[in-house]
């Protein structure tokens, strides 16, 4: 009896050393859960921080009345909040008129690239032509070689385009994307390459014995299961048009073209109109007409930003 009792004891001492163990383990990985939680949150916390502080610092400032900007106490609330940075650079820059403009220069070369790229990728991903791998060769030396270096003979070129100076005119840039050497035109090669050749051939395949034709598969059929990669295009092709100087002043275009264009002589165009010289309260006006320029692209991302990460994932940037 006494030596059931011993056994029973002992039995429910290991039980019990046993559940002691296991909350120790539950415990620990908890604990690491935790910490690594909360490790994670700093990181991000962190790195949020460095990129979104100067758009945060620059969006207040904007709102910064005179007094506001000399006073020590005043860091990121304005005490005197003032709307007269964004009516004047408004009014210096034309706004509506210059982002209508804007947009239909920009917006009409991002249908040309989609166009043209998406053609242009479908070709490599699809069909055996000779020196393909030559040519695919120079759509990668597009993406990594620097535009600085081909600068003086893209200008050459264009200033005696035949009997023709192009320069001071959007026909250099227009040329340009509707060859397939445009803005970033590799990378979007590249990108519908990439998507084209992850597609199933039974589609076209399928296409083919219906009677479709090459065109009619690539438009109808191919296009649009590609539609992932055309809205990362089209929102890259975008952006970058639209925050574009270093074409436009290669170029020489007109700055009333462009509202990228516009910004870059914006303070000296405040201070030269209105008299103002203090280095500071330019600055105000220089945040509020930044601002008023990054507000449309801010607007798309937010709009499609589903379809972009979407995008982004399956177009074959990443991996």
């Amino acid at each position: 009896m006494q030596l059931a009792e011993k056994y029973k004891t002992k039995l429910q001492n290991l039980r019990d050393d046993k559940q002691f163990a296991n909350d120790r383990r539950k415990a620990a990985r908890v604990s690491k859960k935790v910490i690594l939680g909360l490790f994670k949150a700093v990181v991000l916390i962190g790195i949020s921080y460095l990129i979104l502080s100067p758009l945060i610092g620059m969006i207040s400032s904007s709102f910064f009345s005179d007094s506001d900007r000399y006073n020590p106490m005043v860091y990121l609330f304005p005490a005197n909040p003032t709307l007269e940075r964004y009516t004047m650079s408004i009014k210096v820059l034309k706004y509506g008129k210059m982002l209508l403009t804007s947009l239909i220069y920009d917006v009409s070369l991002m249908a040309i690239q989609l166009v043209i790229c998406s053609l242009v990728g479908y070709g490599f991903a699809r069909f055996n032509f000779p020196f393909k791998k030559v040519l695919f060769g120079c759509v990668v030396i597009m993406i990594v070689l620097p535009v600085n270096t081909i600068m003086v003979p893209l200008y050459m070129t264009f200033r005696n385009f035949g009997p023709l100076n192009l320069l001071s005119t959007p026909w250099p840039v227009v040329l340009m994307t509707l060859f397939g050497c445009g803005l970033r035109s590799g990378l979007y090669i590249y990108i519908f390459n990439q998507f084209f050749r992850g597609l199933p051939k039974e589609i076209e395949e399928a296409a083919f014995v219906d009677g479709a034709g090459m065109f009619y598969t690539y438009s109808r059929i191919m296009l649009v299961n590609a539609m992932p990669s055309v809205i990362t295009v089209s929102i890259f092709s975008l952006v970058w048009q639209y925050n574009d100087t270093f074409y436009a002043r290669m170029f020489t275009m007109n700055a009333d073209m462009l509202i990228s264009m516009k910004i870059s002589s914006f303070t000296n165009t405040i201070s030269n109109s209105f008299k103002i010289i203090d280095p500071s309260i330019l600055k105000l006006y220089t945040y509020a007409g930044v601002i008023l320029m990054i507000l449309p692209v801010m607007l798309i991302y937010v709009l499609l930003q589903k379809r972009f990460i979407e995008g982004v994932e399956r177009s074959g940037i990443v991996g």
